[in-house]
């Protein structure tokens, strides 16, 4: 049903911005997997992952038969002393728009500004008129360089818990990655916010997850980071989340976006080859092919 709109995240191999996330594999090798296990396309991973250059980028991609989603872009959006747009701009100019085929999309994270994600911090009245008032610039400026802006809500972010995600739905306009595993721990049913705001999902990720960590995380009993490490994220099938529904809901909706398989993962060493994060994401990637049409 959606096999042509399935892609990958570096994220799912391991591949993080944060310091000391364990283990980073090679670009070659993780392209080469997504390749290999049929994903149509990727998002960029952290800097330095992918070639800087849209050219060499671009050339390094299609030698692995793999499209370009865009990318994930942690941005400091609550400062009223800090205006985000030059940050954003560069990382605009640093997609290359003018050389892909592809609608882009620039993924926001509105993060606190400490490394990780495992503190979580509350804004005030200003914090919030200046994050709603800059996703709105960013998404203008982001749409006039031909790339679509969306805010994904997300754990240790300032848009983590279900009334934050409300806040944004009501005071601003850019429209949502959901992150059916982001949305969960924050405390949010990802089934529920696609069947209500269908209209403003433009992005999704996949994951599935253990409850019973998320809401571990979620009553900061367990470190956002430790979870990871413990294993909240399932393959797509094997946790707490009704996956298959949320498709369907979208689908029925009009959704024709990409699914990203995007399950954030920890490792500590290099896995023999078929092995470690690539079986995790075949598993996903069989999940979503029994799903009926």
């Amino acid at each position: 049903m959606i096999k042509d709109r399935v892609a990958g995240a570096p994220i799912s191999w391991g591949v993080c911005e944060v310091p000391g996330w364990g283990h980073q594999l090679a670009p070659a090798r993780v392209l080469a997997e997504m390749r290999d296990l049929g994903l149509a396309a990727t998002e960029f991973g952290p800097p330095g992952f992918l070639p800087a250059g849209a050219a060499e980028r671009a050339a390094l991609l299609a030698g692995h038969g793999l499209r370009a989603v865009g990318g994930f872009a942690p941005v400091v959006l609550h400062d009223p002393d800090r205006d985000p747009l030059p940050d954003v701009r560069r990382i605009l100019a640093g997609f290359g728009v003018e050389r892909s085929n592809e609608r882009l999309t620039l993924v926001l994270a509105a993060v606190h500004g400490l490394d990780g994600y495992d503190e979580r911090l509350v804004l005030d009245p200003a914090g919030w008129a200046a994050l709603l008032g800059n996703l709105d610039r960013i998404a203008a400026a982001a749409a006039a360089a031909g790339v679509r802006a969306v805010l994904h809500p997300h754990a240790g972010t300032m848009v983590e818990r279900s009334d934050e995600v409300r806040r944004v739905l009501d005071g601003s306009g850019i429209p949502l990655c959901l992150d059916t595993g982001h949305l969960l721990i924050g405390g949010t049913d990802p089934g529920d916010l696609a069947a209500r705001a269908p209209g403003r999902i433009a992005h999704v990720h996949l994951k599935d997850v253990d409850a019973g960590l998320a809401e571990a995380v979620r009553a900061g009993a367990t470190p956002y980071t430790d979870a990871v490490r413990d294993g909240i994220y399932r393959p797509l099938g094997a946790g707490d989340i009704d996956i298959a529904g949320i498709i369907g809901s979208l689908e029925g909706a009009g959704y024709d976006g990409w699914y990203v398989l995007e399950q954030d993962m920890i490792i500590d060493a290099e896995p023999a080859a078929g092995a470690g994060p690539a079986a995790d994401v075949r598993a996903c990637v069989d999940f979503l092919a029994g799903i009926p049409a």
